[in-house]
């Protein structure tokens, strides 16, 4: 069910749009955006012809199952193929339709190969979907009576929002709080870029975001805002005394037994990881803003390697690093109600349309988005950072679960200018939704 306090009263920009298209700022938490990839029609599946290699780089685990899942990993292994011609570097599918052994494929282009032998359970940089697990965090304070829904900003950090008396952590979760986004100031992109190593605390961000103007008057309306969530860090560091890091630790990572999941503190990894790439200056197509157009990192085969540039800009809002079979059992563990009690899980499930004229369209959560599609009712986030991309997926139980990663992010950024890889990883998380529900892919995908 989809709810709302207060009509919609200004249209809300496409968080899969982002203003840094068309200005210059910091590409962040664009990603892919489910419910825009969706939207529209798919080119029907061509029959499978073949079985992945497993003797290849980027082996799969071995076919089990229904002659049906077997036919939906072969379709699967050859969207892969397709999105990795388009021009990825590397692919990751992980999906688990609650009955035997999840589909894990990971394929990469042979260029990258010296770099790193890409694996399914590789860490990598989850963007966006750092904010489910905020959320979780808030929801976790409030179940404890340490945090409500409905505490003003100005209550936990005083004198740092401008009308912060009016902005609940409600408003704040949900994306309608009207903060400008703070991804969208050029003060970011060195750091977006690589080019500046400085560690972002979630205080400086916050602070770069609230100098702009507000979008609109606090719950009138929807726009996803990353400031609202560097806001939400600050918070949580200071209504506990601890770092995002240790909280993420302490009440997620460690009770799941989450091996690969954690807030960094700096660019070091801490497992083996998927290396994440962007086209040099050189490669990168016309349409693509000269201010966005050159990172910095190892330049080799056409390509930048960001792995090891600092995501501390991404912060509360998408500085999370995580595995598909990690994430996976977070959100097992968060639709049960392993991780909330069942209060404050229905809270996270209460949405605010992402669209003023679908009032009934896909919605967005504390820290989640919901949306229908043919093959089945699905409960989602998407991130992008710089070299990362990726869609977490699960239905309303989080029997069934499923994830996409993609080791570069401006096609996303940047749609227009990269229509080629845009159609195949559109292709592709549709029919990963698809085999997640166990089910064939529909010819015309849609969903709302």
């Amino acid at each position: 069910m989809t709810t709302r306090s207060q009509p919609v009263t200004v249209p809300a920009p496409s968080r899969c749009r982002p203003a840094h298209r068309r200005r210059a700022a910091a590409p962040l938490l664009a990603a892919a955006c489910l419910v825009a990839v969706l939207d529209g029609p798919v080119a029907a599946a061509a029959q499978p012809t073949g079985t992945h290699n497993a003797g290849r780089a980027g082996a799969t685990s071995p076919s089990v199952g229904s002659p049906g899942k077997a036919e939906r990993r072969a379709q699967l292994e050859r969207l892969v193929r397709e999105l990795m011609a388009a021009g990825a570097p590397g692919v990751i599918v992980r999906v688990d339709d609650g009955h035997g052994r999840p589909i894990r494929i990971a394929e990469q282009a042979a260029w990258s190969r010296p770099d790193h032998r890409l694996r399914a359970e590789d860490e990598f940089r989850m963007g966006s979907n750092t904010k489910t697990m905020m959320a979780t965090l808030v929801l976790q304070l409030v179940a404890e009576g340490r945090l409500a829904l409905t505490d003003p900003v100005e209550k936990w950090l005083p004198g740092q929002v401008p009308d912060g008396r009016a902005i609940t952590l409600r408003m704040l979760l949900n994306h309608t709080s009207g903060l400008y986004d703070y991804t969208q100031d050029p003060a970011l992109l060195p750091s977006a870029l690589g080019k500046d190593p400085k560690q972002w605390t979630s205080e400086q961000l916050l602070a770069v975001g609230v100098r702009h103007d507000p979008l609109f008057a606090p719950g009138t309306a929807w726009a996803y805002s990353n400031t609202d969530y560097a806001a939400i860090g600050a918070a949580l560091e200071k209504a506990t005394g601890k770092s995002l890091a240790e909280l993420v630790r302490d009440r997620i990572a460690r009770p799941l037994h989450l091996q690969h999941t954690y807030y960094p503190t700096d660019s070091t990894w801490r497992g083996r990881h998927a290396h994440g790439y962007e086209p040099d200056a050189a490669h990168m197509p016309p349409g693509v803003p000269a201010e966005a157009r050159d990172y910095a990192g190892i330049h080799h085969d056409g390509h930048v390697d960001v792995s090891d540039n600092n995501p501390s800009w991404g912060g509360a809002a998408g500085a999370v690093v995580s595995t598909a079979q990690d994430w996976g059992r977070f959100y097992t563990a968060l639709m049960s109600g392993r991780l909330l009690p069942a209060a404050q899980l229905a809270q996270m499930r209460t949405t605010v349309p992402v669209d003023p004229d679908q009032p009934d369209g896909p919605g967005y959560g504390l820290g989640i988005e919901t949306g229908t599609t043919p093959c089945g009712a699905v409960w989602t986030h998407d991130g992008g950072i710089p070299g990362y991309l990726s869609t977490n997926v699960t239905d309303s139980t989080g029997h069934r679960t499923a994830s996409v990663l993609v080791s570069t992010e401006a096609f996303a950024e940047t749609p227009a200018a990269f229509p080629d890889i845009n159609k195949a990883a559109k292709a592709l998380r549709y029919a990963t939704i698809c085999a997640m529900f166990d089910k064939p892919t529909p010819t015309t995908p849609h969903i709302g």
